[in-house]
C-alpha cells in the first residue's frame, strides 16, 4: 500500500482562488481530530487523512488549488463552493469543460481545460496544484504513485470497480478531502428527497425491470452494469437490472450481447443512449431490436440532446436537471399505453 502523502499550506505566492442508493459514511475514509465531523456548513476543517483505493492522504490545511482530475469530479467539487485550477475534458463542447447544470456555480472562472485522453503528467505539474482529487477518473497504481510525486492526490474508494463510486458517496468522499463534510451531507441528502419523491410518484417504477444500451457496433449490443453510476440513476427511483445481464458484465462497468441474446433486452423499459451520429437511425433500423416486444410496445426511451450527458455525470448537480427530463419519459414508457409518445 502506498505510504500516505501530505498537504501542507501553499505558499503565499501560490495562494488564489483557483479555477448514479443511500447515502452513508464511506468506511474507508479515516478523519483525525479536527476534522470536518462536527464542522458547521461552509467552514472547512482540517487535518484529514483520507483512506481510498491506492493508500491514504492527509490533507493538513485548506488546499488552494485543487486540479479536478477524474472526468466528472468537477461538479462535486464545485457543488461544494470550490473552483478548481482545471478540470478535465470527457465530451462534448461545453465551456471550460462545465455543463449548464454546473454553470451557475462556476460562475464568471475559467479553469484550464485538461484534454487528455491520457494523463499529461508535465501539464499537471506546471499547473502548480496542491491537491489533485482524481476520483472518477480509472488511474492505475503507477498513474496514482506519478502523480503523487507531482501533489497529494486522492482516488476513489477501493471498494469500487473503477467509475462504479456512486454519486452520493462520491460526493461525500470529496466533502471530506475538502474538510466541507456538512456541506457535501446536505448536498446529498437535498438530491436524495428527489430520488425518493420520485419513487413515491411513480410506484410503476418500483421492481420494474430496465436495459441501459448502446447502438450495435459489429453486431454486439452494449449495456451497462448495475454498478455503473448512470444505472444507478434509474436503480434509485427503483428499477432493476436483469440479473442474467449483470451476471454477463461481471466486474466490468458494461456487457455485450450478440443479435441471439438481444432477448435479454426485452424488460420493461429500454433506454438507448449514446445516439451521437445516427444511432437513433441505426436502432431504428435493426431488425433484431425491432422485434423486441419492448419496442413493438412503446416501451422504449431514447435519451437525446443533453440529457445523456447529465447521466454520464450523475452527479450531484446533475441529477436534479436529468431528474426532469427523464422522469416524465419512463412515465410515458410504462403506462402500458404503445400510443403514448414518450418525449422530454
Amino acid at each position: 500500500m502506498a505510504m500516505p502523502t501530505t498537504l501542507r499550506a501553499p505558499a503565499d505566492e501560490l495562494t488564489r482562488r483557483g479555477l448514479l442508493t443511500g447515502a452513508g459514511a464511506l468506511g474507508a475514509l479515516t478523519v483525525l481530530p479536527g476534522s470536518a465531523w462536527g464542522q458547521e456548513a461552509g467552514e472547512p476543517a482540517f487535518p484529514v487523512t483520507i483512506d481510498h483505493k491506492f493508500g491514504s492522504t492527509v490533507i493538513s490545511a485548506e488546499p488552494q488549488r485543487v486540479l479536478s482530475l477524474g472526468f466528472a469530479d468537477q461538479d462535486a467539487i464545485l457543488a461544494l463552493g470550490v473552483t478548481p485550477i482545471a478540470a478535465r475534458y470527457w465530451f462534448g463542447d461545453a465551456p471550460d469543460a462545465v455543463f449548464p447544470w454546473a454553470r451557475d456555480e462556476l460562475g464568471d472562472a475559467h479553469p484550464e481545460v485538461l484534454e487528455m485522453p491520457e494523463l499529461n503528467f508535465e501539464q499537471i505539474a506546471g499547473l502548480r496544484p496542491d491537491l489533485i482529487i482524481s476520483v472518477y477518473s480509472g488511474i492505475t497504481e503507477q498513474d496514482y504513485r506519478t502523480l503523487t510525486q507531482i501533489a497529494p492526490t486522492v482516488a476513489q474508494a477501493g471498494e469500487y470497480i473503477d467509475f462504479g463510486m456512486p454519486w452520493n458517496e462520491m460526493t461525500l468522499h470529496v466533502g471530506r478531502v475538502l474538510g466541507r463534510q456538512a456541506q457535501s451531507e446536505k448536498l446529498v441528502a437535498d438530491v436524495e428527497v428527489r430520488f425518493s419523491a420520485t419513487r413515491r410518484d411513480h410506484p410503476e417504477f418500483v421492481g420494474a425491470s430496465l436495459v441501459l444500451a448502446s447502438p450495435p457496433d459489429g453486431g454486439q449490443y452494449s449495456f451497462f452494469n448495475a454498478e455503473n453510476r448512470r444505472v444507478q440513476v434509474f436503480t434509485s427511483i427503483g428499477f432493476e437490472v436483469p440479473a442474467d445481464l449483470v451476471e454477463i458484465a461481471g466486474e466490468e462497468f458494461f456487457g455485450t450481447v450478440s443479435a441471439e441474446r438481444l432477448d435479454l433486452f426485452d424488460t420493461d423499459v429500454l433506454v438507448w443512449h449514446q445516439l451521437d451520429g445516427g444511432g437513433r437511425a441505426v436502432i431504428e433500423a435493426d431488425p433484431f431490436v425491432q422485434r423486441l416486444d419492448a419496442t413493438r410496445e412503446g416501451r422504449v426511451v431514447f435519451l437525446e440532446g443533453v440529457l445523456p450527458q447529465a447521466l454520464a455525470f450523475s452527479s450531484v448537480l446533475s441529477l436534479p436537471f436529468l431528474l426532469d427530463g427523464l422522469v416524465p419519459m419512463l412515465a410515458a414508457a410504462i403506462d402500458g399505453d404503445p400510443t403514448t409518445e414518450v418525449t422530454s
